[in-house]
């Protein structure tokens, strides 16, 4: 590794993105910024069954603190919370949209985050949609593209250095959320 390059940085879990869009949109200190300061989490597109990968992030970040409203029209519940059938129709503030839909769907996600005054837009891991990317950064977003919000969090708040694996963060305490 050359000087000024960060190991944590260099964690790819094999992105489609290129260089340029890694450093925009996978971002260690914009992860960090929505990982620890978000509290309220819109998951659109969190299903209903328990075995989708949706469904286990969402129960996940619920058991790290963070409140979870789901959004997904064909449901009127999803881990005991009411369900929204877009983020228009939710009554509070929203800290982070958490995008679990095929790339096409997310530009219309997007703009409704913009318009919920959102502060945050994270595209799931293998969701890769420029455009709508770059309209939520332009509207003052915090964005993450191709990259998974629990592997995330695992790795910056020390969950996956106690499953084994070698995050390449070097730390001596584990951080806490919600002190």
């Amino acid at each position: 590794m050359g000087s000024g390059s960060s190991f944590s940085n260099s964690i790819t879990l094999n992105s489609s993105l290129n260089p340029q869009q890694q450093a925009i949109y996978q971002n260690p200190e914009i992860i960090q910024k929505i990982i620890y300061h978000s509290r309220t989490i819109a998951m659109v597109g969190l299903s209903t069954e328990r075995q989708k990968a949706s469904y286990f992030v969402a129960t996940y970040l619920r058991s790290a603190g963070y409140r979870i409203i789901p959004v997904n029209p064909r449901a009127e519940t999803i881990l005991g919370e009411k369900c929204y059938p877009n983020l228009a129709s939710i009554p509070d503030p929203i800290d982070l949209v958490d995008i679990f839909r095929p790339a096409k769907d997310c530009l219309p996600i997007v703009q409704e985050a913009i318009a919920s005054k959102a502060k945050a837009v994270w595209l799931q891991l293998k969701i890769v949609n420029d455009e709508a990317a770059e309209l939520a950064r332009q509207a003052g977003l915090l964005t993450v593209m191709d990259l998974c919000v629990k592997m995330e969090h695992g790795r910056y708040s020390g969950g996956l250095h106690e499953a084994g694996m070698n995050t390449g963060i070097l730390s001596a305490k584990r951080v806490h959320r919600f002190i």
